[in-house]
């Protein structure tokens, strides 16, 4: 189940279709103090309604028609809260076993023509089997993907309301990335690069021009289970530590602070990877159940990633730190 991740000198990645242990160490926290500018708060509320909303739609496996209906919800959301642009990039990628697979990669922007941006990002695609349940009668059953999937789009749905009654200085961009759940670690697929397949579409298209590229960038998976934390991934660490040190420090300050604890923990093969090759610093904020080992919540790929298992809290304290962030970013 070990993966190497080619030409990034990693021993240790593994993806969200895997997982082994990297070795932990400790990270200095820079001493910000928590920011005070004015900025609309976080409705937990609403972001949890966001999570139900896609779930209610059925299993959003690529292809499906539940997959159709939230590329339409998250597109008539992105206008309802005032994007300033938004499209669709459709493409085809072959999958680990040859399927052909749809893509809808949603792109939209709030400020687009901003000095700084930044740019967020999370995938709404959901896994066709739950192959990690202890159950093996309901390996070949689709995942609900509420927190894998549901959670991230929701958090950033809820900041794009939140930007719609307080516009920042800065720009955001909002990356809804497909297909990234259908993949395999088996020797025969194709290991790592079977994840993401979406996101390594958009980033092949080469979607920014050098002084249009945002400062930076962050993924947001699994961000809505139960007693969530969120340690230092190491991969982040590694490629983006300016963003890790950010993000982190701003956690520490705030009264969500033992939701990120300081400790780096296991390494992802997720989007932020492929993000990171376009020369954008980009980090992921994902659940992991053991900082030390990296393993996944127990609900990871299994038919119990569903709307039960999602807390309002845990929602709202990576909601909030996101847009302490933002608010707080210098605009230049």
């Amino acid at each position: 189940m070990q993966k190497l991740l080619i030409g990034l000198g990693l021993a240790v990645l593994f993806s969200c279709g895997s997982r082994t242990t990297a070795t932990p160490s400790t990270a200095e926290t820079k001493e910000d103090t928590y920011p005070t500018a004015v900025r609309p708060e976080f409705n937990a509320d609403s972001a949890f309604q966001r999570v139900a909303d896609q779930v209610n739609l059925g299993f959003r496996t690529p292809g499906s028609e539940a997959h159709t209906k939230c590329q339409q919800l998250i597109v008539a959301k992105m206008k309802q809260y005032g994007a300033d642009t938004i499209y669709v990039q459709r493409g085809e990628a072959t999958a680990f076993d040859g399927t052909r697979l749809p893509i809808a990669n949603i792109f939209a922007s709030v400020n687009p023509d901003a000095e700084k941006k930044i740019l967020l990002i999370a995938h709404y695609d959901t896994r066709p089997w739950a192959d990690n349940d202890p159950d093996k009668a309901n390996h070949k059953k689709p995942v609900a993907g509420a927190n894998d999937g549901g959670s991230g789009v929701a958090v950033m749905l809820e900041i794009a309301r939140a930007l719609h009654t307080a516009r920042p200085e800065i720009g955001i961009d909002f990356f809804f990335t497909d297909v990234e759940d259908y993949g395999s670690d088996s020797d025969s697929g194709n290991g790592e690069d079977s994840w993401a397949l979406g996101t390594q579409h958009w980033v092949a298209s080469q979607p920014y021009s050098p002084e249009k590229r945002p400062a930076f960038g962050i993924v947001l998976d699994m961000v809505g289970g139960r007693n969530a934390r969120f340690p230092r991934e190491y991969a982040s660490s590694r490629f983006a530590p300016a963003i890790v040190d950010r993000v982190w420090g701003i956690a520490a300050s705030s009264p969500y602070a033992d939701r990120f604890p300081n400790h780096i923990g296991g390494a992802v093969v997720d989007d932020h990877i492929y993000i990171n090759s376009l020369g954008i610093p980009c980090i992921d904020i994902i659940e992991t159940a053991n900082p030390e080992t990296g393993s996944f919540p127990p609900t990871w790929h299994t038919v119990s990633d569903n709307l039960d298992n999602i807390d309002p809290a845990t929602l709202k304290a990576v909601g909030e730190v996101l847009l302490e962030l933002i608010y707080s970013e210098p605009a230049k």
